[in-house]
């Protein structure tokens, strides 16, 4: 199944939705890189449905990835949310 998230790098002022605030938000509240489960559970987002928003985060910037399946907010993420 293909991703339907779309991000577009050329954008210049990061828009967000809802869920995807929510997934920041909730990453930058939580200690060191973190795995899809924990997110799921701190945003009540079904772990099927994080990847595809989880890629459209990275593409954009905003979250990293320092482990294999492991996730971490950017200092620009941050800023976004005011973390």
């Amino acid at each position: 199944m293909a991703c339907k998230c779309k991000s577009k790098k050329e954008d210049k002022e990061i828009k967000l939705t809802p869920e995807q605030e929510k997934i920041l938000k909730a990453v930058a509240e939580m200690d060191g890189p973190v795995a899809t489960k924990d997110i799921s559970e701190a945003t009540g987002i079904p772990s099927k449905s994080l990847s595809c928003r989880i890629r459209s985060l990275k593409t954009k910037g905003l979250l990293d990835s320092p482990a294999r399946c492991k996730y971490e907010i950017t200092e620009a993420g941050r800023q976004l949310v005011g973390a």
